[in-house]
């Protein structure tokens, strides 16, 4: 299935550029900017670079904010007690913090989807080589039997 393009998908999920405009103008807050300036502004910016901006910022919305967003990559990256980095991590822009999240989590995520396969896979070895000692052991069993009713019958 090929991608949609981004006006199609911003009329789509948002029903027209205007709409999305709105919808991240209430998400940032106007800060120092009026509002009327910062959704003219974004009225002339790419629909790819306003679902971005959306996205960013219904992410830092849910995470509490820019700093809890700063927290939660330092948790994802293992280095959550290293208030240093947590520091340094507050000083990159929300996109940058959302990206390296969402880069953490898939990294944690394929490390443990490996993790589970190795373990399964080695379980299943287990079972294998307890299978083949078991089979083994049964055949020397059956071999020792045949020798000795060999040797039983020359004697």
């Amino acid at each position: 299935m090929a991608l949609r393009s981004p006006l199609a998908r911003v009329k789509e999920a948002f029903g027209g550029k205007d709409k999305l405009v709105d919808k991240i103008v209430a998400l940032l807050g106007s800060g120092d900017e009026p509002k009327d300036d910062m959704r003219r502004r974004l009225l002339g910016a790419a629909n790819s670079k306003l679902v971005r901006l959306h996205g960013v910022a219904t992410q830092v919305k849910e995470l509490g904010g820019h700093d809890k967003l700063a927290d939660a990559a330092a948790q994802e990256l293992g280095r959550g007690k290293d208030k240093d980095y947590v520091a340094k991590l507050g000083t990159f822009s929300s996109g940058k913090l959302v990206d390296i999240l969402q880069s953490a989590r898939r990294r944690n995520q394929r490390k443990g989807a490996a993790k589970a396969i190795a373990e399964k896979g080695a379980a299943a070895g287990k079972a294998k080589r307890a299978s083949a000692a078991a089979a083994a052991a049964a055949t020397a069993a059956a071999a020792g039997s045949k020798r000795k009713t060999a040797s039983a019958k020359r004697a």
